[in-house]
């Protein structure tokens, strides 16, 4: 553990810098705020000018009516293949139409209705503003630390399409004073082993270029033996690279770290013994990442096993025990390393990596009433659970189940142990990280009411 642990027993170097940034990221946060408030109003106060014109209550049928029926075509579309998946795409984007032309049955109520849609699209834009700047001084702490004297970089020349070449990678590092192991694509290796015998031979930081599975691996190793850990951004999708805010565009600015970097404290997660960065995926999407050809066409597989994966799912019937709740029989099942804030099912970004929680997202949508309950109520649907937990148990009536952990296939045996490992990894960053900015909120209406009625602290 390094000496800077507690921040206040050694301060960032910038810290007034620091403090000027958070007072000003307060002061947009509730400018921003009071702005959305405005708008939001505007759109309410418009819709209600149209929908006096015909109704409120006929409104809000064809609202409901529509939502329903486009819920339904949706449905269609993602249980059948190939052309038979039009009728319900035309179906769903016809409804949606259906409800725009019944809704604006005249010149006054399509401009009406067109001001309400910019206002409250300003109003979104605004509130996710908001809520970005105020958390943009509640990031993870950073602390300073020496540069590493022995750092040995993993690169897979294969990952992200041949990034490590294409970015010149391995030329970098060595100019850097790092030991760079290249793997062999063509043959498997144990990265855990190479990792642990680099440690064995003097390495003070370990560092990978390759995927997030790769990258779990070895940061398993340096947070067993309290090493930093530094990620390039070589992987096909990063996500782990995102959520740290580092630059996905162009890995080579990752390698920074090693001259102008800072520490981070960060969780880990593990499942069955075995760490990950990102998550554990169970059920359905477990099922996709067995796919022998998922790797090569993730998206094309995803869409061509999803009809007999949702209508005919023979999967393990899955159990989760969460702090004394039993989720039963979900249909996909993610634990992540963090509560995701955005979307469903992995598809947002994790806000911060030390929360010392796991985020569970549990899914259920077997029919097209179901699809209909997830498009109306959102995050309110019985199909949809979200919670968090240190600990989660999954079972099963088999004694296996297939997994993905951090995207790569896995079998692992039942019952399934997942837990979080509280700031258990050091990550060494660039100090000036491009994507170290808040993730895009769901709008918290409730705090976005308190950053519209409190007075910014001027004093910071």
């Amino acid at each position: 553990m390094p000496a800077s642990r507690t921040q206040s027993d050694n301060p960032p170097s910038r810290d007034s810098p620091a403090q000027a940034e958070s007072r000003g990221s307060e002061r947009r946060a509730h400018l921003l705020a009071r702005t959305a408030l405005a708008f939001g109003l505007a759109a309410v106060g418009l819709l209600v000018a149209a929908t006096s014109l015909g109704g409120v209550v006929t409104a809000a049928a064809i609202a409901i009516a529509a939502l329903a029926v486009a819920a339904g075509g949706s449905w269609w579309a993602l249980t059948h293949r190939g052309v038979a998946r039009a009728p319900g795409v035309l179906v769903a984007v016809g409804a949606l139409v259906a409800m725009v032309m019944l809704y604006t049955d005249s010149t006054a109520r399509w401009l009406i209705a067109l001001g309400a849609a910019l206002a409250w699209a300003a109003a979104l834009a605004c509130a996710h503003a908001a809520l970005r700047a105020d958390s943009a001084g509640r990031r993870a702490p950073e602390w300073e630390s020496p540069p590493p004297r022995h750092p040995v970089m993993i690169m897979n020349p294969a990952s992200g399409g041949g990034k490590v070449e294409r970015f010149g990678l391995v030329r970098e590092a060595e100019r850097l004073g790092c030991r760079v192991v290249l793997l062999d694509p063509a043959h498997h290796q144990d990265v855990a082993t190479i990792a642990r015998q680099a440690l064995a031979d003097g390495a003070d930081l370990l560092g990978v270029a390759g995927g997030d599975g790769t990258q779990a691996l070895v940061a398993g190793v340096a947070a067993e033996h309290g090493v930093p850990f530094l990620v390039i951004s070589a992987g096909t999708r990063n996500h782990f690279a995102m959520d740290l805010g580092l630059d996905r565009d162009d890995p080579s600015r990752c390698l920074r770290a090693l001259t102008d970097g800072v520490e981070l404290r960060v969780d880990l997660g593990e499942v069955a013994g075995r760490t990950f960065v990102n998550n554990a995926s169970f059920g359905v999407y477990a099922e996709i990442v067995q796919r022998p050809e998922y790797r090569d066409a993730k998206a094309a597989t995803a869409l061509e096993e999803l009809p007999d994966l949702l209508t005919g799912y023979s999967g393990a019937r899955l159990t989760a025990h969460i702090d004394g709740r039993v989720l039963t029989a979900p249909q996909a099942l993610l634990v992540s390393c963090g509560p995701y804030d955005t979307g469903w099912y992995g598809s947002g970004r994790r806000p911060r990596l030390d929360t010392g929680m796991l985020g569970v997202i549990g899914l259920t949508v077997r029919n097209a009433a179901q699809a209909a309950d997830l498009a109306l109520r959102g995050e309110q649907s019985a199909a949809l659970t979200e919670t968090t937990t240190r600990e989660i148990v999954v079972t099963a009536d088999a004694e296996t189940v297939p997994a993905g952990v951090d995207g790569e296939a896995v079998t692992l045996t039942v019952p399934v142990r997942c837990r979080v490992l509280p700031g258990a990894l050091r990550v060494r960053v660039p100090r000036d990280r491009p994507g170290a900015r808040p993730a895009r909120h769901k709008v918290d209406w409730r705090r976005l009411g308190v950053l519209v009625l409190a007075l910014p602290d001027k004093e910071g």
